[in-house]
């Protein structure tokens, strides 16, 4: 395997493995750095797409949090946190099984 190819790997992987660190401000900083930091294009996608992640689970995390008074929101919260569980350990085996392919999150609004 290339050195280039292992760093597409590593970089993309731990962009989307940021997330579990979202109780942090590292969680979202990680994915900012190897955007600046990197000049491969699928890296920056990559990172693009997880800083897009992050603003979505936040948002539908503010919007659920309001809905709870509502009682809905409790539902909507867990099945928030399952997708939010899941859906990077899917998109690090996938960055890691087709290094040059970007992962796009489903479900989510693209602002950058």
């Amino acid at each position: 395997m290339s050195e280039e190819l292992a760093k597409r790997k590593l970089l993309s992987a731990l962009c989307h493995g940021s997330i579990f660190f979202s109780a942090t401000v590292v969680s979202i900083g990680i994915p900012i750095v190897i955007l600046f930091i990197s000049d491969d294009p699928t890296i920056q996608s990559n990172a693009k797409e997880v800083l897009n992640f992050h603003l979505n689970v936040w948002l539908y995390g503010i919007i659920f949090g309001i809905l709870t008074l509502i009682l809905i929101g409790w539902l909507l919260l867990g099945l928030l946190g399952i997708f939010t569980l899941i859906m990077p350990i899917l998109a690090i085996i996938q960055v890691l099984s087709e290094p040059n392919k970007p992962f796009r999150y489903p479900f989510i609004f693209r602002v950058l």
